[in-house]
């Protein structure tokens, strides 16, 4: 089956051509990524925060949600990969029970490979087709937070920061510039104590910012406590002008990595540089020769 007729089977519905169209992108396969591209893409919420405060129950959650009121949802989970052998566990769907078993809902583990930090580089080629195949939402649960993190928002419409009851995890939000980049903030396990104080302490911190005005709320996904008030405030984002610079920013900048790391030069370089024969002068000088 030619990449045309994939992306034709995924745009009827076929689930089978969605999964081997999404691989070739993984992938890299320019035919198939240049065949989606040009799609408009539905809303896209990209989910992040500290490891252990429950991102995917809550993707979970916010899924189920949404399909019960008739929308077809994608959800695309971020996974880690070792460095060494690009191996990944893939095993963020194992805590979506609800989302597993709905068909209105369709689940893909991401590993990121050799992609720069932890966002894949082929990422909004896959939001795209995943537009393609009918989905009315889009959810991507990252890896966790940190510097790189941030590429997240070049990718998705909106951004959605996950801390728990412990204050200290949202730190390193602050410490990557995202808790000023997210359009909600939610505290997750609102059932657990010191919860109110932590959205308390976050609404501090951001009072006399430019993001001052960012819902802060608490919720228990785990519950189902609060989700609605949630959903309501990511219904009701409007864009901020400083952001969407920010977005632009590392759009290009990840379509510039996307394009230098995908040249056969850059594999080179690197199998160069680590046996000695070339610097990482000379590497950058032939990589951007080519």
């Amino acid at each position: 089956m030619s990449k045309l007729d994939l992306v034709n089977e995924a745009a009827k519905g076929s689930r089978r051509a969605l999964a081997r169209l999404l691989t070739h992108i993984q992938q890299g396969d320019q035919e198939s990524i240049d065949s989606v591209l040009s799609a408009t893409s539905v809303q896209s919420i990209g989910i992040t925060g500290p490891p252990g405060v429950g991102k995917s129950c809550l993707t979970d959650c916010l899924a189920k949600f949404f399909a019960d009121r008739g929308e077809r949802v994608g959800v695309l989970c971020i996974d880690p990969s070792s460095p060494i052998s690009g191996g990944s566990l893939l095993g963020d769907r194992m805590r979506m029970e609800q989302s597993g078993v709905d068909d209105r809902i369709y689940i893909r583990s991401v590993a990121t490979r050799n992609s720069h930090g932890s966002i894949p580089l082929r990422l909004k080629a896959m939001i795209s087709a995943l537009s393609i195949s009918g989905m009315d939402r889009i959810l991507v649960e990252t890896v966790g937070v940190g510097q790189t993190e941030i590429g997240i928002v070049s990718m998705t419409d909106s951004v959605l920061l996950v801390d728990g009851p412990d204050r200290g995890d949202i730190i390193q939000a602050e410490k990557a510039g995202l808790l000023e980049l997210a359009d909600v903030v939610v505290v997750n396990k609102g059932d657990l104590p010191g919860s109110e104080q932590a959205a308390a302490n976050i609404r501090s911190g951001l009072a006399l910012g430019p993001a001052s005005n960012v819902p802060v709320l608490v919720v228990s996904a785990l519950n189902r406590i609060g989700i609605n008030e949630l959903v309501g405030a990511l219904d009701e984002i409007q864009p901020r002008p400083s952001v969407e610079i920010v977005k632009c920013r590392h759009r290009l900048s990840s379509a510039i990595i996307d394009e230098v790391v995908s040249k056969k030069s850059f594999d080179v370089a690197v199998t160069d540089l680590a046996e000695g024969r070339i610097s990482i002068e000379q590497a950058i000088e032939r990589v951007f020769q080519e």
